[in-house]
């Protein structure tokens, strides 16, 4: 694990003993701190506040060496002492509905469980950084460009992921499908100056 570190407590409350069980969820999105409380903490917190089931007590991100976006996770103490498998499955399926991508997991610190989960699909497109013209950097627009992927791709969520390392910068999209997202923006980067040498992963 030496080439991840984890970024600075974003968003983590202070070490503290606690009674109950915790339970981390791992969610497989390259999304930035701010972003991950605004779309999978608050929500959580307070669908598991209502339904009596715990609380959210805190998160992480996790990146690569490089600066890039690795993964961020969830951490949620339980009221119960005692594992319940409906709540269990309702985090899931919250955190779904809240667009959790493939590749994600639900740890049960008590038991060591993990348990897979995540319905959404990825793909990151990594622009080059270093060998366009200098005329395509003068007038790039990163943010720009992600608005328009995401017109075409259909993609209705509208929070900017992304990285800029020393020689690329990377834009991440989650929809229902890699292959569909992957096919409708294919003319789009063929022609597009920013595109030029650029290369394509699934990231979920």
């Amino acid at each position: 694990m030496n080439f991840i570190k984890k970024l600075f407590g974003l968003n983590k409350k202070e070490e503290e003993e606690y009674s109950g069980n915790f339970i981390v969820a791992t969610l497989n999105d390259k999304v930035m701190p701010i972003d991950r409380g605004e779309i999978y903490e608050d929500p959580l917190d307070e669908f598991l506040q209502a339904n009596g089931i715990g609380e959210v007590t805190g998160g992480g991100t996790m990146q690569l060496e490089s600066g890039e976006l690795e993964y961020c996770d969830v951490e949620i103490q339980l009221n119960s002492d005692d594992i319940n498998e409906n709540h269990i499955k309702s985090i899931i399926e919250k955190l779904e509905e809240l667009g959790a991508p493939k590749g994600s997991k639900l740890t049960i610190e008590k038991t060591e469980q993990k348990i897979e989960f995540g319905k959404k699909e990825g793909l990151g497109i990594y622009l080059d950084g270093i060998n366009l013209s200098d005329e395509v950097y003068k007038n790039s627009d990163s943010e720009t460009l992600a608005i328009e992927i995401r017109r075409l791709a259909n993609i209705k969520d509208n929070v900017l992921r992304y990285w800029q390392g020393n020689t690329e910068t990377g834009l991440y999209f989650y929809g229902e499908s890699f292959e569909k997202i992957n096919e409708s923006i294919a003319d789009f980067v063929k022609t597009h100056p920013e595109c030029e040498n650029c290369r394509i992963e699934r990231v979920a």
